[in-house]
């Protein structure tokens, strides 16, 4: 008796389990609708059904490869000369950027403050 109860419960539960299981599928959620159970379907309201296109949509579907790219990528030497031509405008940047910056100091000590409004 004692070995009976604890097989009576692990079936107990794997029934349970199966039927859980089986309710979230696509059967079990249409009949809960249809009998009044489930989410009603609504339709789209007017200025969202005319301000969808009706062309196909332009992503990608699932599973399906991108296409290949038409430029390839830059060869060692493409690169090199990329990273040259960026480090010299990030120095000519730097330089601007420290003249300007010394420029604006010194018209800033030209400058006198407004007097401040009477009260």
């Amino acid at each position: 008796m004692s070995r009976s109860v604890p097989l009576i419960r692990t079936a107990g539960l794997g029934l349970l389990v199966s039927l859980l299981g089986a309710c979230s599928g696509d059967v079990v959620r249409s009949l809960a609708s249809d009998a009044g159970y489930g989410p009603r379907t609504v339709a789209a309201p007017d200025f969202v059904a005319e301000s969808r296109s009706k062309a196909q949509p332009d992503f990608m579907p699932v599973g399906v490869d991108a296409p290949k790219r038409p430029v390839r990528a830059k060869s060692v030497t493409g690169q090199k000369a990329l990273e040259a031509e960026l480090e010299s405008a990030r120095g000519r940047n730097e330089v601007r950027g420290r003249a300007a910056a010394s420029a604006g100091q010194g018209a800033a000590a030209t400058i006198k403050p407004a007097p401040a409004p009477p009260q």
